[in-house]
């Protein structure tokens, strides 16, 4: 798939996919989106110290990125699963901008995230190791548990087959109980089929320009 850079509302980027006409992120602010769906709604609503954590579409590692920096803030352990089928060439994520706006300090470990070999976990730092898994989720059999699931795939139009009830089960079957599930989507399809698959489900404010998002939880 191609990929063209744009700048989004705050600033920082995305990527456009002419062949699927979606952007990665919300062309209202990249950082933004990914701080209010996955970190303020998804992580910090989880109260353990030490979480594992899946991503559903790895992509840039902007939601790796922000998780690590938070993670350092609040002195928890992080053990972070992302999934990817379609990884991004290092001639796209070198040229990212993210650190130039979250601290270029973080430069270093970004690359890293990107350089590391996949399929193979990997400490980061003393309280974050990465395990980037070069699969399609649809296949693949988890054998881990999860605190906590940052859903990130392209919008159901998109990719309609990432969002059926025969993933979410998948994916419930792998959660801890307790655990949560998040999304930017907030179409009613989604949150059916997540409730069909056992989900309590509620509704959120979305990130800017979007008006909801969900977040559900495995109970029991």
């Amino acid at each position: 798939m191609n990929r063209v850079f744009v700048k989004t509302g705050d600033g920082s980027h995305t990527l456009y996919v002419p062949e699927l006409k979606e952007n990665y992120h919300s062309k209202n602010g990249a950082i933004g989106e990914s701080m209010h769906v996955f970190i303020e709604a998804g992580l910090n609503a989880v109260t353990k110290e030490e979480i594992h954590l899946l991503e559903i579409g790895f992509g840039t590692g902007l939601n790796c990125l922000l998780t690590l920096i938070h993670s350092k803030n609040e002195s928890k352990k992080i053990h972070y699963t992302g999934m990817e089928l379609y990884p991004l060439e290092r001639s796209i994520t070198s040229e990212l901008n993210y650190t130039n706006l979250l601290g270029t300090e973080y430069q270093g470990i970004f690359s890293l995230f990107h350089e590391c070999p996949w399929n193979k976990r990997i400490q980061i730092e003393d309280n974050f190791l990465l395990l980037k898994m070069l699969a399609d989720a649809n296949d693949y059999k988890f054998t881990e548990k999860y605190d906590l699931v940052y859903f990130d795939a392209f919008a159901p139009e998109v990719q309609p087959e990432m969002w059926s009830i025969e993933l979410f089960e998948k994916l419930y079957n792998c959660m801890n109980p307790c655990a949560l599930l998040v999304t930017y989507s907030a179409k009613g399809s989604v949150r059916r089929t997540l409730q069909q698959t056992g989900f309590e489900v509620e509704k959120l404010p979305g990130a800017k320009g979007k008006r909801e998002m969900l977040r559900a939880t495995k109970y029991g």
